[in-house]
């Protein structure tokens, strides 16, 4: 049993740490992508997030 409790939590901090690398560059190109459109007149200046 100690030995599967081990494989499942390598498996679950490995998707942790996936999940939070791409939560963070899709955080990124969002940001981006607001000020693209801010900057194209199709969001106003005054947007909120």
């Amino acid at each position: 049993m100690d030995t599967v409790g081990l494989i499942f939590g390598i498996m679950g901090m490995s998707m942790g740490v996936t999940g939070f690398l791409f939560g963070i560059i899709c955080f990124g190109r969002v940001e981006k992508l607001t000020k693209q459109l801010k900057d194209q007149g199709i969001l106003g200046k005054d947007y909120k997030e």
